[in-house]
């Protein structure tokens, strides 16, 4: 009887520790590039930690997301490399780094493209939008899983005030490692110069670059006013973020759970998407109580910015993806501003 009790209480210690093991959640690594500070300065931040609330509680604790911020497993091309082969799940990184794993998303780098976040919210929601991140998955094993934004980007630098083209002559500038927003820079008379997001202040600081160019909260965000004297609000080129998760991994959720992972990253995105409004709107006070001398171009300054730096950038796209993509985008992009004109009449 007394070795039938051991074995009785063995195979309950047995049971218990197998059904502890089957209780642990399942771990999604959540990686994305700006510091972990504050959740409502920091979008992606912000963000990130409501989608992995979201997650938890709505899968009843089933899932634990580990946010990996501050580039921890490297820049964004490291990070979009990771989600491919699996290495973590999940990441939130802008549209800098998917050319050079899907070429189509060059597309996005046109400058002058966009006139309002509203009709690039249109565009990138809509049809249009849809068929390209088809592209992406197919070709990458990536999903895009939500898309908010980084912004429309604008010009700094510390030698001289930019309200036309021919101003960035002989300027050298960081940009994003996309040969797009290089071609722009140089039809310009610029000099390009990619550099990770991390390096910029100290490139900046030690004169590796003279400006570069980023949204507002970015700026702010990274502290550039201190390295940097005048801003362009010229909003030359609208970039998007991602909330990207690896294929494999989402496909191997229950469609109960793809539910939730998708909705979630929509309602995180919407939430990113707000903050990054309320930054762009606020920030430029800050930054010129900081010191930066701030130009906000006429319409008819930006058209000749547009003049100059489109073609050049256009001529690029196409001959890397065809014409089919340039004029896809271009079509899509006015029919959301004439589905606006309609709405506010």
């Amino acid at each position: 009887m007394r070795r039938l009790g051991v074995l009785l209480l063995l195979l309950v210690f047995v049971w218990s520790m197998g059904t502890s093991a089957l209780a642990a959640p399942t771990v999604v690594k959540y990686a994305t590039g700006t510091p972990s500070h504050d959740p409502i300065e920091d979008a992606a931040y912000g963000s990130g930690l409501l989608f992995k609330s979201l997650v938890e509680t709505r899968t009843g604790g089933r899932y634990r997301v580990e946010y990996l911020g501050g580039a921890v497993v490297g820049g964004e091309r490291e990070q979009a490399e990771g989600v491919k082969l699996g290495t973590f799940q999940m990441a939130s990184i802008s549209d800098g780094a998917l050319p050079g794993f899907c070429r189509e998303m060059l597309v996005l780098g046109i400058p002058y493209l966009f006139s309002s976040q509203t009709v690039a919210w249109d565009v990138l929601d809509g049809p249009f939008g849809k068929e390209l991140f088809e592209v992406v998955r197919q070709k990458t094993g990536i999903r895009i899983l939500g898309i908010t934004e980084v912004g429309f980007r604008n010009f700094t630098n510390k030698v001289r005030p930019i309200k036309g083209p021919q101003d960035l002559k002989g300027l050298k500038f960081r940009v994003m490692e996309n040969p797009a927003h290089m071609a722009m820079v140089r039809a310009m008379g610029g000099d390009p110069t990619p550099i990770p997001a991390q390096e910029i202040y100290t490139a900046l600081q030690t004169g590796v670059v003279d400006g570069q160019e980023n949204p507002v909260p970015i700026i702010e965000m990274y502290k550039l006013h201190e390295v940097q004297k005048y801003l362009t609000l010229d909003g030359h080129i609208y970039s998007p973020q991602f909330i990207l998760i690896n294929e494999k991994f989402y496909q191997s959720l229950s469609p109960e759970d793809q539910y939730v992972f998708a909705d979630s990253a929509r309602i995180a995105a919407a939430f990113h998407r707000g903050l990054r409004a309320w930054a762009q709107a606020t920030g430029i006070e800050r930054l010129q109580k900081q010191g930066m001398e701030v130009y906000a171009p006429t319409m008819d300054e930006i058209k000749a910015f547009r003049e100059v730096a489109q073609p050049a950038a256009i001529e690029y796209v196409e001959s890397q993806i065809g014409k089919e993509w340039v004029s896809k985008i271009l079509e899509a992009v006015e029919e959301a501003e004439q589905r606006q004109l309609e709405e506010i009449k």
